[in-house]
């Protein structure tokens, strides 16, 4: 294939390609920057997908690996049994009425 029979018209397209790659490059990276700082390891991490094939390897090593958060506290662990927080979550309904014989019509 000889270069010098290369269409003109394609060399507008280089440029346009690298600023798409460039975008696309950043989209990944900031989302996993910040995925890979509340997992507990290095952001710098995020940093694979300038490597061929590393979106890929970082995607395996924050799968598979013990992330280093605190685990979330029990929400009934603080209160008894059956009760709910005082003041926070009020009851979705009031309470039934005895009384009525239909007591959801």
């Amino acid at each position: 294939m000889d270069p010098n029979n290369i269409d003109p018209h394609l060399a507008y397209l280089i440029p346009g390609a690298f600023i798409f790659g460039l975008v696309f490059v950043a989209i990944m990276i900031v989302p996993l920057w910040q995925i890979c700082k509340k997992a507990g390891f290095s952001p710098w991490l995020s940093l694979l997908v300038l490597v061929p094939f590393g979106a890929l390897i970082l995607l395996y090593v924050l799968a598979f690996a013990q992330w280093k958060v605190a685990p979330l506290p029990q929400y009934g662990a603080s209160f008894p049994p059956g009760s709910y927080p005082p003041a926070v979550y009020p009851p979705a309904a009031p309470p039934a009425n005895p009384n009525n014989p239909y007591p959801r019509g």
